[in-house]
């Protein structure tokens, strides 16, 4: 703790030391008071300025060090000052004394306690810095709830300060005002419970919790308004209707007909949407392709003879294909059919908050929830339109070995196919605009997977931001410009490629379905804008998945869907809040990279603070068996506890040995409960238990293992 802080600390605890080592409370009583009321009127029609000064003063200190006494006090300035001076003098004092506790409160401890617990009050804290006025001013209504304490509990939110004054300004002047007229009539008060008798106090609940309700009913009528002008339907064909059949549409379909619920999946294209048909199910079937001919070209270290593999381009991607059809049926008409869902072929077009139109034909709807996904983003390149590119939806298309191949793009998807396209025999040159490819994980994790490319003949080119397309005799190239860093000059480069690749993020699908036409908010990034509760701002429709922009993994669109369809059915009687508290990823390099939580990165860029301990796949026995020891186990946890705040995982299997620690977040099991479960020998999974040993290890009670050591010596006579 600074010298400062310390100081301010001392002088408090000193001031308060004094208050009650000379008795000064006893002057804060009722019967003092009563006792000494004609001998404080007669001083303050003496020095009427003196004593309202001294008043006014002393009130602030009492109230800025949290002193008993507040109360005696507001009384005091009703039989002193009479109503309307009083609750002047007493409405700007305790005021300003509570301002005084609130910023004492902020400087000395607001700053650890975010810093130690943030994480687990980001969610309190994004609510008190929408709403923290309200629930304040709520607070301040109701004089059951200690006034000292709320000053000193709001000093470690983010409220502005002149927010919680004036709020408490208003907030306390009801209360107050009961005070000091009470105090008027001192001579009749017995004790202070008299002034608040269950009653008024029972009053000052219902006035306190007005403002929470008005607020509710403020945003039932804001959504009902965008509703008022729609004539809605006597009856609806269905219950809900969903607007794309990709993760997030077939999930979203299959609990409502799970629950009897009449619904309509409605997709213009393919079942399974990007996952399974430009996505997750394709890559994934390339990157095993792209495995085997690495551990063809590198079986001498398996005792085998290294081979160069013949990789025929069209047999690979037609095995693409196969496997894209032998998942297909999981996300078919035919079982989403079976399963109760209307399965509907064709452009949809939401014309009303109730009907959607879809091949001439307009279907009623109670809900709609709009999973309509994204699509690759294409950046303004000069003389991109004079060259045939692909992105990740097209680029299964190929047949045959794209020679020299750019893919422009560090983030995972450009990552994953870099490295496929590499081992299969192609000239891959990556260009990443920023300093590193992976730029959501933290710098070792990146680092082991680009000096993995690299060694496997990748050119990596990072901080290099494409400009323009150049064909010069027949020949295509890539402008890039790049900043030198012996010279700090900018520089272009050209870059010679037959085939090109973007992948350089991706854009939600909201445009040309009718959702603009209605009126539904769409932010900058042109992705629907939903609550917690997943809702537009016309309440009965929905967004999940990629369209609305965060989080955009399959799992997570799956995981929304099933919020979407319950708050959708049966929001009139319970709704749910999303959980996006842990929320795990991977990206399947070589070596894959998972995350869960925090990352080392994230936690100092949000100044949580975090113990760190890492356990190398070096030295896990089934990696070395496998010759895969790639990698590291990282753990960040609360200082001094084993609660989990993140964890990355660099190596084989990667993703699957994750799924330990998301339980893990997930159920609030610490790192003790990970090193006291049995795990497997000899599996990668044991890299989690030792990571988890890495930390017992770290937090050995050394002075307790010292008295150990004596009584084991004592036991052996020495």
């Amino acid at each position: 703790m600074k010298a400062s802080k310390v100081i301010i600390l001392g002088v408090i605890t000193l001031a308060i030391a004094l208050f009650f080592t000379y008795d000064l409370h006893t002057y804060l009583s009722l019967s003092f008071l009563k006792e000494q009321q004609s001998s404080f009127a007669e001083l303050k029609a003496e020095r009427p300025l003196l004593v309202t000064g001294i008043f006014f003063i002393g009130y602030i200190i009492v109230t800025a060090l949290s002193l008993p006494g507040a109360a005696i006090l507001t009384l005091a300035a009703g039989a002193l000052f009479g109503l309307f001076q009083g609750l002047l003098i007493v409405s700007f004092a305790s005021s300003l004394g509570a301002t005084c506790a609130f910023l004492v409160s902020r400087y000395l401890f607001r700053e650890s306690v975010q810093a130690k617990f943030g994480q687990n009050l980001k969610s309190f804290n994004k609510g008190m810095a929408k709403d923290g006025g309200l629930y304040l001013f709520t607070l301040r209504l109701v004089p059951a709830f200690p006034f000292f304490l709320i000053n000193l509990l709001m000093g470690l939110t983010p409220i502005k300060t002149w927010s919680f004054y004036w709020i408490s300004q208003v907030g306390m002047l009801a209360g107050t005002a009961v005070f000091v007229n009470a105090g008027t009539q001192l001579a009749q008060i017995d004790s202070l419970k008299g002034i608040l008798s269950p009653g008024l106090i029972f009053s000052f609940v219902l006035l306190g919790v007005f403002p929470i309700i008005a607020k509710r009913i403020i945003a039932m009528v804001k959504s009902k308004k965008n509703l008022k002008h729609i004539k809605k339907p006597q009856s609806f064909d269905y219950n809900m209707l969903v607007i794309g059949a990709g993760a997030g549409g077939l999930v979203s379909s299959y609990i409502a007909a799970a629950v009897k619920a009449k619904v309509g999946l409605i997709e213009r294209h393919k079942m399974g949407g990007d996952c399974l048909n430009t996505g997750c199910v394709p890559s994934k079937a390339l990157i095993r392709a792209g495995h085997a001919a690495h551990d063809m070209r590198n079986a001498a270290k398996l005792g085998l003879s290294n081979v160069e593999p013949d990789v025929d381009f069209k047999a690979v991607f037609e095995g693409v294909h196969k496997v894209i059809k032998e998942v297909e049926p999981h996300d078919s008409i035919e079982r989403y059919t079976d399963l109760g869902v209307d399965c509907i072929t064709g452009d949809a077009r939401v014309i009303s908050p109730y009907e959607v139109e879809v091949n001439g034909k307009i279907l009623t709807t109670k809900n709609i929830v709009i999973a309509t996904g994204a699509r690759p983003f294409i950046p303004d390149i000069k003389g991109l339109e004079q060259v045939k590119y692909h992105t990740s939806d097209t680029i299964w298309e190929l047949t045959e070995n794209p020679g020299r191949l750019i893919v422009l793009g560090g983030g995972p998807i450009g990552s994953e196919l870099t490295q496929s396209f590499t081992r299969l025999g192609a000239e891959v040159t990556q260009v990443e605009r920023g300093p590193r490819i992976m730029p959501r994980e933290d710098e070792d994790a990146a680092k082991w997977v680009s000096d993995n490319f690299i060694s496997e003949g990748v050119t990596l080119l990072t901080g290099h931001a494409a400009e323009e397309i150049i064909i010069k005799d027949g020949e295509k190239f890539l402008l890039c410009t790049y900043k030198d860093t012996r010279t700090d000059d900018t520089r272009d480069t050209l870059i010679p490629f037959d085939t090109l690749l973007i992948a350089v993020g991706r854009s939600p699908n909201v445009r040309g379905i009718g959702l603009e036409e209605i009126g539904v908010e769409i932010n900058e990034r042109g992705a629907l804008v939903v609550d917690d509760y997943l809702r537009t701002n016309i309440p009965n429709i929905y967004g999940v998945g990629d369209v609305i922009g965060s989080y955009q993994f399959t799992h997570t669109a799956a995981h929304q869907a099933w919020f979407a369809a319950v708050n959708a059915l049966f929001g009139k009687f319970k709704q749910f809040t999303v959980d996006y508290r842990v929320i795990p990823w991977a990206t399947f390099t070589d070596p894959e990279v998972a995350r869960v939580g925090l990352s080392e990165d994230e936690a100092k860029a949000q100044n949580v603070s975090y113990e760190m301990v890492k356990f190398e796949i070096e030295e896990l026995d089934r990696a070395i068996a496998d010759r895969k020891t790639a990698g590291f186990v990282k753990v960040l946890t609360v200082p001094g506890k084993d609660k989990i705040l993140g964890v990355t995982i660099v190596g084989n299997h990667a993703g699957d040995l994750i799924a330990e620690y998301v339980q893990a977040m997930k159920y609030n099991i610490g790192l003790n409960k990970v090193l006291g479960t049995i795990h497997i020998y000899p599996t990668m999974a044991e890299a989690n238990k030792y990571a988890a040993g890495e930390w017992k290890r770290a937090h050995v009670p050394h002075k307790l293992m010292t008295y150990v050591e004596k009584f084991h010596k004592w036991g052996r006579g020495k």
